[in-house]
């Protein structure tokens, strides 16, 4: 184990982001902890596929799973993450379309605004 400079948890922390799922599970995160079974359901993924991305979170630091029995719960490896997270959903910005490869919001609870051609 390792303790990362700034720049890397930066780096990590924008790699998690950077998977709808994984940006999802992490927002649910900041409600509490949770099992990965619940994640899966509200997410909307298989139990594999949230296992898959849970693992990832793990190696980037920002989840820890604490051991219950024969299960684990998984929660924010520090409760800043969550903090982080309220700041950025609440930021609105206006982006170029064709720049960080155009990608659309296709979750139906985000508005999205465009402007028209002058």
């Amino acid at each position: 184990m390792r303790i990362s400079p700034p720049t890397d948890a930066l780096s990590r922390f924008g790699h998690a982001l950077s998977d709808p799922t994984r940006a999802r599970v992490l927002l649910e995160l900041r409600g509490g902890p949770a099992y990965p079974s619940d994640l899966a359901d509200s997410v909307g993924v298989s139990r594999q596929t949230m296992s898959n991305h849970l693992a990832c979170l793990r190696g980037c630091g920002l989840v820890v799973a604490v051991p219950e029995g024969r299960r684990a719960r998984y929660e924010l490896s520090d409760e800043r993450i969550g903090h982080a997270l309220t700041d950025l959903i609440t930021l609105v910005l206006v982006v170029d379309p064709d720049c960080c490869g155009g990608e659309t919001q296709s979750d139906p609870s985000v508005l999205s605004t465009t402007a028209a051609p002058a």
